[in-house]
């Protein structure tokens, strides 16, 4: 059954405050009160949105965030561009959510590793799934896997000082750098490549130190950025396409082929896409053939396909299909186009994985399947073939939000409204007696395990914060969790 068949359009409900207090009056003469004990599985953005949600919207809530990494925060540390600093604000307020005293944070800890779902389920009354997306889809085309053909999300996690990518050291020594997929994280990614490594610098980014070092020896001239379909289905949004029109020492090239009739649909667009057509197809008018005095070029290349890598112990160059449109899809014809390229990185999304077994998980969509937020069974029974039709057909208790429900998505704001709008959900689920709260449940007893505490990120936070000191920036990355693991574990045990 095809997720997109089965999913639901939740609206967002403000819920007033729940309260729990169960009365056992017919047996016993006292009351009792349970508390909701809930589990988020995933410290990044969709998780802290939830809990945030929570904390609001359902009185005596105990919640349990926990994440893979010794540290929290996930696509705002690892996945926002460096020279981005604002859009990392949004960890003050992650950060007043964690330090709540009813919310417990347990780094370092893995599901599918260091407990399963169904441990999870017994010891909580609630769990929701916030993990995220983290593979990358690939090509499936000759070539893919050459040393120099990485993902945009590679590289990203590089510069950004996620572990286990420090070592990754892409080749920048050719001339040009060839980007397939035009999304912002692609454009991040080209921004990074072509700044200089002064203005970089200059602006104090958190960029880790051994990719600015790395950033200085490039020979990066050129980034291509290419697209199947073209510039008025491009996927970047204005922001990053102003930033990379201002950038330092750095043309925009555009190809006046690809912008054929173009400016005859701007009239009838929609506000968004009107104003960053015009502010495409004004560059485009305003461009100069000379490059003099001009170090570096960003070149967009749209209605191409890949559909080979050529080379043999590196890839040299990329074939193209080239496409037309039909009814906005992009069509392949029998034109072909060979372009050169030293380094080719593919940014064409994100699927996520499943890390257990009894996690009804759609391989084809790289996402849980969910109605609304709520885990569908992964056996349905009923004599319709419509979800809607299926009475018992969900997961009491199991919960997705985030990249991992909805697949790899729209913005932080995006994933907020996600979140809300299921941790809403949760709010009734527990209201409307759907999830009972018959009896206490433990949650994950941290003892014996390498799990890191609040205090334990506070304070790798503080000695992150004090190497960057040492060099004029907000903070120096740690990428060794080992090395984590030892100044958490000694602000623990003080």
């Amino acid at each position: 059954m095809a997720l997109g068949m089965i999913r639901k359009i939740i609206p967002l409900v403000r819920s007033g405050k729940v309260g729990h207090t169960i009365d056992r009056s017919a047996s016993s003469s006292s009351t009792v009160t349970v508390k909701p004990r809930i589990c988020i599985v995933g410290a990044g953005p969709a998780g802290f949105y939830t809990a945030q949600y929570i904390l609001k919207h359902l009185d005596n809530s105990q919640i349990d965030i926990v994440e893979k990494l010794p540290v929290p925060f996930g696509l705002v540390r690892f996945g926002v561009a460096p020279d981005h600093p604002e859009v990392k604000n949004v960890n003050n307020t992650f950060t007043k959510t964690a330090e709540n005293p009813r919310v417990r944070f347990l780094g370092n800890l893995s599901l599918g590793k260091d407990f399963s779902l169904a441990e999870l389920r017994e010891r909580y009354h609630a769990v929701l799934l916030t993990y995220g997306a983290e593979q990358d889809n690939t090509l499936g085309i000759t070539n893919e896997t050459l040393p120099n053909v990485l993902s945009a999300r590679e590289f990203v996690a590089w510069y950004n000082g996620l572990p286990g990518f420090e070592n990754l050291n892409p080749d920048l020594s050719g001339n040009s750098l060839t980007l397939l997929g035009q999304g912002n994280v692609a454009v991040d990614v080209a921004r990074i490549v072509l700044s200089s490594v002064d203005d970089l610098k200059v602006r104090k980014t958190d960029i880790t130190d051994y990719a600015l070092e790395a950033l200085s020896r490039s020979n990066i001239k050129t980034v291509h950025l290419v697209g199947r379909r073209g510039p008025l289905q491009a996927a970047f949004t204005i922001k990053e396409l102003r930033e990379m029109l201002k950038l330092t020492n750095c043309k925009t090239a555009w190809r006046v082929d690809d912008f054929h009739h173009v400016e005859d649909s701007i009239p009838d667009l929609p506000r968004p896409r009107k104003r960053i057509t015009e502010l495409m197809v004004k560059s485009v008018a305003e461009q100069s053939a000379t490059i003099s005095q001009i170090e570096r070029t960003f070149q967009p290349i749209f209605y191409r396909s890949p559909i080979n890598l050529i080379g043999q112990t590196k890839v040299e160059a990329v074939e193209y299909v080239v496409n037309k449109l039909v009814e906005d899809r992009a069509v392949a014809t029998d034109q072909r186009e060979i372009i050169p390229t030293d380094l080719v990185c593919r940014s064409i999304g994100y699927r996520a994985i499943s890390l257990d077994n009894h996690i009804n998980f759609n391989e084809k969509k790289g996402c849980v399947n969910n109605a609304g937020g709520r885990v569908l069974k992964q056996t349905l029974t009923g004599s319709d073939q419509t979800i809607d039709d299926i009475e018992d057909k969900y997961e009491t208790g199991l919960y997705v939000s985030g990249w991992l429900a909805t697949g790899p998505t729209g913005v932080i704001l995006t994933t907020m409204n996600n979140s809300f709008g299921v941790a809403d959900l949760v709010c009734r689920d527990f209201h409307n007696n759907v999830i009972k709260l018959n009896s206490s449940r433990p949650g994950i007893d941290p003892a014996g395990t390498p799990a890191v505490s609040w205090n334990g990120w506070k304070a790798i936070d503080a000695e992150e914060e004090r190497l960057g000191s040492l060099q004029g920036k907000p903070r120096e990355k740690l990428t060794c969790i080992k090395k984590m693991l030892e100044i958490a574990l000694n602000a623990q045990t003080k």
